[in-house]
């Protein structure tokens, strides 16, 4: 086969440090001052490892360096360099790149970055080849992408290998992220791809919270209130669900970031990595809670939006003072599938595995698994 391989290099720096993403070259310089560091290479190797051998008797095309050519190269995989980038790669190398990766014949582009990775490739590919989307970003509610690197990378090798017989169209989502800042979801819908029809391994669009969901999350919440023990920090992760936590103690937190609470105040909004293990590093590690919800229609409890909570930060705090939250009717949809974690280090993930309680009302829990 002939393939196309893209990483955006930038994909997904706005996370660790709160900035709900990377789109734009001022926010990008921004989350360089805050010390993010690139991550998608990373990632798009994890992938990498797994259908490599599958690989190394097709033909790829690919943009230099940082793009895609430099991780084909260190990895021996026959490729041609199409498209040369910018020092500080744009929105528009991304056309650029896919549009000569067309030219050249590919019949399937592999791709990592976020959603407006996924929107950029979209306005050139649209439904005419499929597309392997390598999760990298910091939102990802786009449905083209795979659960995981790692799984991204067994349906590139299931693809390679001429096992993907079925292909359908998938969504590409992306949200305003000036208004997410503001703690405004703005989702627009910008296009279709298509991609293997293959629910194990990738992942559902995002989707909503309806009326009944937000008085459920309050039941949640009064819940999780009273549950609160004095002098122990409470990481809230971000969320509409967790939210209704804030919203319970009267506090002027953050819907889209990661906030602490201490004796039920505010201590610490919109936390970058950094931040929470400032916070953290006080306190005894018995004493250090975190709440975090399930994405609606994905079922990720890491490993999107909420980027912050870091591997680091992750094993700073004790496994039982990890607490789970979800509405009945988010946990029904997600017809009994796994939850996912995806924190980027894949031994972190496998330690996270097995059953969790979910908190999904007052008193009430249900039993699910983290695979």
């Amino acid at each position: 086969m002939k393939i196309g391989f893209l990483v955006n290099p930038v994909a997904g720096m706005g996370g660790k440090v709160a900035l709900k993403g990377t789109d734009g070259e001022e926010i990008l310089r921004r989350a360089i001052e805050l010390g993010a560091v690139p991550e998608a290479n990373s990632r798009a190797e994890t992938a990498l490892a797994i259908f490599r051998e599958a690989a190394l008797h097709h033909q790829f095309y690919t943009a230099a360096g940082e793009m895609g050519g430099r991780l084909l190269s260190e990895n021996g995989l026959v490729h041609k360099t199409v498209f040369e980038p910018s020092k500080k790669t744009t929105s528009d190398d991304t056309k650029k790149s896919v549009s000569l990766m067309l030219e050249a014949g590919a019949e399937a582009i592999i791709f990592a970055g976020g959603d407006g990775t996924a929107r950029d490739v979209c306005s050139i590919v649209g439904d005419r080849i499929p597309v392997i989307g390598i999760p990298a970003g910091v939102k990802i509610h786009s449905a083209v992408y795979a659960k995981r690197p790692k799984d991204a990378g067994t349906l590139v090798k299931n693809l390679l290998l001429g096992k993907v017989k079925r292909f359908v169209l998938a969504e590409v989502m992306d949200l305003d992220e000036d208004a997410f800042r503001k703690n405004i979801v703005n989702a627009r819908l910008y296009g279709y791809m298509r991609v293997p029809d293959d629910r194990e391994f990738m992942q559902n669009r995002k989707s909503g919270s309806t009326g009944s969901d937000e008085s459920e999350s309050m039941d949640v919440a009064a819940y999780v209130v009273k549950s609160m023990n004095d002098d122990e920090i409470y990481l809230i992760g971000s969320g509409s669900t967790t939210y209704s936590i804030l919203q319970g103690l009267g506090i002027n937190g953050t819907l889209l970031g990661v906030d602490a609470v201490l004796n039920r105040k505010l201590a610490g909004k919109d936390l970058t990595e950094s931040d929470i293990k400032n916070i953290l590093s006080g306190l005894e590690k018995e004493k250090r809670h975190l709440v975090i919800t399930v994405i609606g229609g994905q079922g990720h409890i890491f490993g999107r939006g909420n980027q912050q909570l870091s591997p680091d930060v992750i094993r700073m705090i004790p496994k039982e003072n990890i607490t789970v939250i979800a509405n009945s009717s988010k946990m029904s949809a997600l017809f009994g599938k796994n939850l996912i974690a995806d924190t980027g280090d894949t031994v972190l993930d496998e330690e996270l595995k097995g059953y969790i309680p979910v908190i999904t009302g007052f008193s009430k829990k249900i039993m699910a698994k983290v695979g």
